[in-house]
């Protein structure tokens, strides 16, 4: 039995960058192919053994819980249709009685915050943190690739990847004191560090396991960059009593929180799809061809 039960999900965020969609429904309810964002993160999640589900939400995000609800009429009309391939995508979005919460973040004070306010259902034990704004694409989730990996070392660990050094400016970034095979060991971390003072290219990706330590730093964390409460800056101010791993999982991860990156995403799962694959090569086959003929 994994040693990780519970995970927090903050989907406060209004979205700005998909406007006008995001006007009437959450970003994390836009379609990747035929499943919303917060379907590919429950997924992952629960293959890595999660239990209980915690979403940090916010006014307008009702849609949500509506999405994880029993569609009583809807299953039925589906029943009565014969439409059992239907029916039967619908699985996914059934939740075990009691395992989802939802807390409200009346203000958009950050991630720090946003986590902050989940201390009274995770309790004393440690817990896992996905941004479903990134979606990684692999055959084993890259949680599940964690917990694993943090039964061996515990403490707090944050997914990593290697990024241009131009791009440290767009996360955090590890201060690496040592590297063994897919772990790397940091002194600390650095939140959104300009390219010259960067202290590496190792850069923190959207999910964390983090020890419950982390509530005592949240509690006294005055803001950080943007004027919000920053998780790195917690994790960084905890690493000398608990520690901090910096995992490289196995996938490859989308920026679903930015339009290129959805984009990107949309055209990789969809050629995923065996159902879809040729057909969609196809058309990018022969819209290549196009561009290239107008070029």
């Amino acid at each position: 039995m994994t040693h990780i039960r519970k995970a927090v999900f903050p989907v406060a965020g209004m979205g700005t960058r998909f406007l006008p969609a995001t006007k009437s429904i959450p970003k994390e309810m836009l379609p990747l192919v035929d499943r919303p964002l917060i379907q590919y993160a429950i997924d992952e999640a629960r293959q890595a053994g999660i239990e209980e589900f915690l979403f940090v939400t916010a006014a307008g995000k009702g849609a949500l819980e509506d999405y994880f609800d029993t569609a009583a009429t809807l299953e039925e009309r589906l029943k009565k249709s014969g439409k059992t391939k239907a029916l039967d995508a619908l699985a996914p979005t059934r939740m075990p009685e009691g395992a989802l919460t939802f807390i409200r973040q009346s203000q958009p004070k950050g991630l720090g915050h946003a986590v902050k306010l989940a201390q009274r259902v995770i309790g004393d034990e440690p817990f896992a943190v996905l941004l479903p704004d990134d979606v990684i694409r692999a055959p084993q989730g890259a949680l599940a690739q964690m917990v694993a990996a943090h039964a061996q070392t515990g403490g707090h660990m944050v997914a990593t990847m290697n990024v241009p050094r131009a791009d440290t400016g767009s996360y955090g970034v590890l201060d690496v004191e040592t590297e063994t095979g897919k772990f790397a060991t940091a002194r600390g971390l650095v939140e959104k560090p300009r390219p010259d003072i960067a202290p590496s290219t190792l850069a923190v990706v959207g999910r964390y396991i983090l020890e419950p330590s982390i509530f005592d730093r949240l509690a006294c964390q005055g803001p950080g960059a943007g004027g919000e409460i920053q998780l790195t800056d917690a994790i960084n101010a905890d690493v000398a009593r608990a520690g901090v791993t910096g995992f490289r999982f196995d996938g490859q991860r989308f920026d679903c929180g930015s339009v290129q990156g959805f984009v990107q995403a949309t055209t990789s799962f969809a050629l995923d799809r065996p159902e879809l694959r040729a057909e969609y090569e196809s058309f990018l086959r022969g819209h290549q061809t196009t561009v290239d003929a107008v070029a």
